[in-house]
């Protein structure tokens, strides 16, 4: 019986480790790829190890170094307070929903869960942001649109009313108040939901370019995916037009078409994956205890 055991765990982490290798595989020969000379990929194709390793599509999207740091400074920026307020305003308003003692409870619920079914639309927002709220060409215009998510709120009430309430109507009658309960008592026991929920809101600050593409003109605040964007356009206009190409003087044989594609990808995504691991634990366990109860 304990062979059996044993082979059991060896089969599941067998299969867990070959989940992994394919997982990792389609990174691994993206970076590959993004090393590797055009005309080697012409000839060869896509190969997990360069037949010959050339640093041009790096050199071609950092050949103004000052435009991809500045881009890189605005989406952290943005994506470090994004991502502090919005998983603040996330817990205070799944907090509140999720109190048994609270009147409009059921209410406040279905006015939360019914924006997930239908949203206002494209032109009122924009409208809203330009005309009434002034935050065209600002940090805000990039900031706001995404604060707040209802299934964040959602998948955080979830787990704060797994909490025992007992424990509030102790604090309160210790002569707690509930701010106090909130950021002394219910704050420290979601650490799993507050790293899960940090982590989601993190990507979507990090990954938004939509935005930044509909309310910023101003270069200076133009974030990295938005700047990453009009680079692949500029890729994908000049090997879709062989006569302009040509006018220049332009080898598309040795212009670096498919690893710039590549080290796009590995620019954009790179960061965030290094962050992942660190929060992995928290996010498997804050996803599992949120989703038990909606």
């Amino acid at each position: 019986m304990k062979k059996g055991i044993e082979l059991h765990q060896l089969v599941i982490n067998l299969m867990f480790v070959l989940l992994s290798v394919l997982m990792v595989m389609p990174f691994a020969l993206v970076v590959a790829v993004s090393l590797t000379k055009e005309s080697a990929i012409i000839a060869n194709g896509f190969q997990f190890i360069p037949a010959r390793i050339s640093m041009d599509a790096y050199r071609y999207i950092l050949e103004s170094p000052d435009i991809i740091v500045r881009a890189y400074g605005v989406t952290t920026l943005v994506t470090a307070i994004g991502t502090a307020v919005g998983l603040f305003v996330t817990a205070l308003t799944a907090y509140v929903i999720s109190r048994r003692d609270y009147r409009y409870n059921r209410i406040t619920t279905f006015y939360v869960f019914f924006t997930m079914l239908f949203s206002g639309g494209l032109v009122p927002a924009y409208i809203l942001i330009t005309q009434y709220l002034h935050m065209k060409d600002t940090l805000f215009a990039l900031i706001l649109p995404i604060l707040l998510s209802p299934f964040n709120i959602m998948v955080m009430k979830g787990f704060m009313s797994k909490l025992p309430f007992e424990i509030v109507e102790s604090a309160k009658m210790d002569g707690a108040r509930e701010f106090k309960v909130f950021f002394a008592i219910i704050l420290p026991l979601s650490k799993p939901a507050l790293a899960t929920l940090g982590l989601l809101i993190a990507f979507v600050y990090w990954n938004d370019w939509f935005n930044a593409m509909l309310y910023i003109d101003n270069p200076k605040l133009v974030p990295l995916q938005l700047l990453l964007v009009r680079i692949l356009n500029s890729i994908e206009f000049l090997t879709t037009n062989s006569e302009f190409t040509q006018s220049l003087a332009i080898d598309l044989s040795q212009f670096p078409n498919n690893s710039a594609r590549m080290a796009i990808a590995v620019l954009a995504g790179g960061p965030m994956m290094i962050v992942f691991p660190f929060f992995q634990r928290f996010f498997v366990k804050g996803l599992t205890v949120g989703s038990l109860k909606g």
